[in-house]
């Protein structure tokens, strides 16, 4: 990625509401918890006709006994190193304090190599401003210290004109845009962040085996099959009822936005657990909203005894629980074993592009109308319903309208039916379809 700015320094100084005001969304998660942040994460900003790309990252703590800060510290390594510009926050209301002076300890190795700026968060008076010289002695940048407030914007117009003076190329807007996103979902700890790690080959998101890891939606960019598409991690999906904390529930709010905006969800379960209540509603969610689906039942490997029949036995149970939603395949992998996982993303795409499929009107008419004559409407009220012929409407899913004369006598089963038919010839496998009648 060219034009890249990572924001980094220790816990709770404001870098993700400076991310947040860079990319001009509310993207990020902001509390004042520390340690909020825990994955680095990406969004695309612009400034004087330049684009970049901005890289919000946890913070760092050096020598901490806690799991996460091990893993955030890689995690922040890594954005330094993927950078084309580092931001170096403090937080001038606290002042200097000692994990700073550590953070500067790893900067300096990078000194030299790229530009790094001095970025004093919260200097909203001009007393504030004055008391950023104290970061001096930390000795990292070029002398320049930026006083800013992220909240109110103040000071960010100067800092911005200083960083995008390094990018040459005006950079790319919203590089994302017609590039087809998949979301991982589910409930907590089935094994998404390893999924993603997994295909990534780089450790992008922390994983560990404690439920909640994840709590933003990290977007990574991937190629396969011929295709390039985002896979986006979202935070684990729990029920209403068991989101105690603030982060939480704005991280299963994350989680539902990210599906809402992904073309195609993989859905996954945890073999040893079976399709549970949490499970049948993200799925009903995914229908609701139209997405394409792929049910991915991971941890197979942990089934002991399996029989001949005990995946069709699994995948029954399934179909009959998220029954009438019959139309996504189901996967059986091991992502710890690395067992059918690029089937499951290969199967995603083929989702994908079902989804975008246009069935040419003669054809359509001509395998459809022969269903229809096989098995017309049933009479209703001693009304005979004659359909005349099908089109498939010009709309991001596959939507088809089929033209009759009477289409308020036409009943659910006989749409059913007609959808059924339409899946048979035309493979339509994890994409919902919509059906209209419509009066001719």
């Amino acid at each position: 990625m060219k034009n890249t700015i990572a924001i980094v320094g220790r816990p709770n100084v404001g870098k993700s509401t400076l991310f947040n005001r860079l990319v001009g969304q509310r993207k990020a998660i902001m509390d004042n918890e520390s340690g909020v942040t825990r994955d680095r994460h990406y969004g695309y900003g612009e400034w004087t006709g330049k684009y970049y790309t901005v890289i919000d990252t946890g913070g760092y703590v050096h020598n901490s006994e806690d799991i996460f800060e091990g893993e955030i510290n890689k995690q922040v390594k890594l954005a330094i190193e993927e950078a084309d510009v580092v931001l170096f926050m403090v937080d001038v209301d606290s002042g200097l304090h000692h994990l700073d002076e550590e953070f500067a300890n790893v900067l300096r190795r990078y000194q030299g190599k790229k530009p790094m700026y001095m970025v004093a968060n919260k200097a909203d008076t001009n007393a504030r401003a004055h008391a950023a010289g104290e970061f001096y002695a930390l000795g990292i940048g070029d002398g320049e210290i930026f006083p800013i407030s992220s909240q109110s914007g103040s000071g960010t117009g100067d800092l911005l004109d200083a960083v995008v003076s390094h990018f040459e190329e005006e950079g790319v807007e919203e590089p994302d845009a017609g590039v087809p996103k998949i979301a991982i979902v589910g409930r907590p700890n089935v094994g998404k962040s390893s999924f993603v790690n997994l295909l990534l080959g780089t450790e992008r998101s922390i994983v560990t085996d404690i439920a909640g890891t994840t709590r933003d939606s990290i977007q990574a960019r991937y190629n396969a099959f011929g295709q390039e598409f985002i896979l986006v991690d979202t935070a684990g999906l729990r029920r209403k009822t068991k989101v105690h904390e603030d982060i939480e529930f704005y991280s299963v709010l994350r989680s539902i936005r990210a599906l809402e905006e992904s073309d195609v969800c993989i859905v996954m379960l945890d073999a040893t657990r079976g399709i549970e209540a949490q499970d049948m509603n993200i799925i009903g969610l995914a229908d609701k909203n139209r997405k394409g689906i792929v049910i991915l039942v991971n941890k197979w490997d942990l089934i002991e005894d399996k029989e001949t029949n005990t995946a069709k036995e699994f995948e029954e149970k399934i179909r009959e629980k998220i029954a009438p939603i019959s139309y996504p395949p189901i996967i059986f992998v091991s992502v710890l074993n690395k067992q059918r996982v690029h089937k499951a993303i290969e199967t995603a795409v083929k989702v994908y592009e079902s989804k975008r499929r246009k069935i040419p009107t003669s054809e359509l008419n001509e395998v459809m109308l022969k269903e229809i004559e096989k098995y017309p409407p049933p009479i209703q009220k001693g009304k005979l319903v004659r359909i005349k012929y099908v089109t498939q409407l010009p709309t991001h899913n596959p939507v088809f309208a089929f033209f009759c004369n009477l289409p308020q006598y036409v009943k659910e089963s006989y749409t059913r039916y007609l959808e059924n038919r339409l899946r048979e010839h035309f493979d339509f496998t994890g994409v919902p379809i919509g059906i209209v009648f419509r009066k001719k």
